[in-house]
C-alpha cells in the first residue's frame, strides 16, 4: 500500500477546503429566496459584515496581524465588492436565469486564465475540454432547474435588444471573481484571516450603495437570524475556505470543482420548492463530476512531467 506524498495530501486538503466553500455557496440561493424582501445591497452588506467577524475573531485568537498593503486591500475589495455589485446590476437589467448562467463563466475563467496570471501554471488541452464540459453541466443545471425556463428563455430572446448591458455586467462579474481568485496568489502573502478585512470594507461599501440606491426597510428577528447564517456561510465562511484552498491547491482543478456551485444551488432551490431533480439535473451532475475527474487527471499528468536535465559542464 503506497503512502500519499506530501504534495498529494496538500492537493486533497485543498480540494476538501474548496468543496467546503462550494457547499456553502450552494446555500446562497435558497437563503436569498428566503430573504427576498431584503434589498440586495443591504443583504450583501449585512452578510459581509457578519462574515468579517469570523476573520477578525480568528486574528485576535491567533494574534495574527491584519495590516495589509494597500494593493492587497484594493484587490480584496475589487473581488468581494466588485463581484456582487456587478452581479446585482446584471440581475436588474437581464433575466435572472440567463444572467446567472453568464455569471457562472467564472470557473471557466479560472481554468483558462491560470497560465496567463500565474507563473508555472500550464494549460493542457484536457483542462480546456474539462472546463467546457463543466460549463455545459453548469448551464444544464441552471436552465434545467429554473421554473418555467422555456418561457424565460423566450422572453429573453424577445427582449435581447435592450439587455446587452445586463449581460455585460454579468460577464464582468465573472471576470472579477476569476481574476481576484488568481491574483490573490500574486500579491504579497497575507493570512486567510485578512479576508475578514476585505469583507468589512466591501460590506461597508455595499451599505453605502443601499443608502444611495435602495429604499429603507425594517428587518424582523427571523430575517436577522437568516442574515447571520448568510454571514457565517456563503458570505463569510466560504470566502475563508476558498482563500485557504487557493493557497494550497491547483487553481485549475479548483476552478473545475467550482462548477458544482450552480448544481448545488439548483438542488437547494428545487428542494425548497418541494420538487425532485429531473433528468437534466442528473445529467448536469454527471457532466460536472466527469469534468472534475478529467481535470484531476490532467493535473496529475502535468505534475508527473519532469523537465529534461541540464547538460553537465564540459559535456
Amino acid at each position: 500500500m503506497t503512502t500519499p506524498t506530501p504534495d498529494t495530501r496538500t492537493t486533497r486538503h485543498a480540494s476538501i477546503l474548496a468543496l467546503g466553500a462550494i457547499g456553502l455557496w450552494g446555500s446562497l440561493a435558497p437563503l436569498g429566496v428566503s430573504l427576498a424582501q431584503v434589498p440586495p445591497f443591504l443583504l450583501t452588506g449585512l452578510g459581509l459584515l457578519s462574515g468579517s467577524v469570523l476573520g477578525l475573531g480568528f486574528a485576535l485568537w491567533g494574534r495574527v496581524s491584519l495590516a495589509l498593503p494597500w494593493r492587497t486591500l484594493a484587490l480584496g475589495v475589487y473581488g468581494l465588492f466588485g463581484f456582487h455589485f456587478l452581479l446585482f446590476i446584471a440581475l436588474r437589467h437581464a433575466p435572472p436565469v440567463q444572467a446567472n448562467l453568464v455569471n457562472y463563466l467564472w470557473p471557466l475563467g479560472i481554468v483558462l486564465l491560470a497560465p496567463v496570471l500565474l507563473p508555472g501554471a500550464r494549460l493542457r488541452p484536457l483542462h480546456v475540454v474539462a472546463a467546457l464540459i463543466g460549463f455545459g453541466g453548469a448551464a444544464l443545471a441552471i436552465l434545467g432547474g429554473a421554473p418555467d425556463s422555456g418561457a424565460q428563455t423566450g422572453r429573453a430572446q424577445a427582449d435581447a435588444g435592450g439587455l446587452q448591458w445586463g449581460y455585460v455586467a454579468a460577464a464582468a462579474s465573472a471576470c472579477v471573481w476569476a481574476t481576484y481568485s488568481l491574483l490573490t496568489q500574486r500579491v504579497a502573502a497575507f493570512p486567510t484571516a485578512a479576508v475578514g478585512v476585505f469583507g468589512l470594507a466591501s460590506g461597508l461599501l455595499s451599505l453605502v450603495c443601499h443608502a444611495l440606491l435602495e429604499p429603507a426597510v425594517e428587518l424582523d428577528n427571523h430575517a436577522l437570524l437568516l442574515i447571520a447564517a448568510l454571514g457565517l456561510g456563503p458570505l463569510g465562511g466560504a470566502f475563508y475556505l476558498w482563500d485557504a484552498a487557493l493557497k494550497r491547491g491547483d487553481p485549475r482543478q479548483i476552478g473545475l470543482l467550482s462548477f458544482l456551485t450552480p448544481l448545488l444551488s439548483t438542488l437547494g432551490l428545487l428542494l425548497q420548492r418541494g420538487e425532485w431533480p429531473g433528468m437534466p439535473i442528473l445529467l448536469a451532475a454527471l457532466m460536472i463530476v466527469g469534468a472534475a475527474a478529467l481535470g484531476a487527471h490532467a493535473s496529475r499528468d502535468n505534475a508527473n512531467e519532469t523537465p529534461e536535465p541540464d547538460a553537465k559542464p564540459g559535456s
